[in-house]
């Protein structure tokens, strides 16, 4: 079986043994040999392209929306001190 993402046969394969059908004898993929059918879940859990550039995405992001989120919060709070310093009687 050929595919452009190697967790998708596995996951198929995976699906077809609970039926009784033959399971997996040996696999190449992402450059290495999967042996046995106790290796299918190893190639079940391989991301494909897509699913570690979005997991590289989230992580790159999480820090930033933090940063972001800790500077409006600052302006939020500096400017309520000067509203307030601003409205108080002389």
């Amino acid at each position: 079986m050929f595919c452009d993402t190697a967790n998708v046969p596995a996951k198929l394969i995976k699906d077809k043994a609970k039926d009784g059908i033959p399971g997996l004898k040996a696999a190449y993929a992402e450059e290495g040999f999967y042996i046995g059918a106790d290796q299918l879940d190893a190639l079940v859990a391989i991301k494909s392209k897509n699913e570690v550039i979005a997991d590289i995405v989230a992580l790159l992001q999480s820090p930033a929306k933090n940063v972001i989120s800790a500077l409006q919060s600052g302006g939020n709070t500096l400017h309520g001190v000067l509203k307030t310093l601003g409205e108080r009687p002389e």
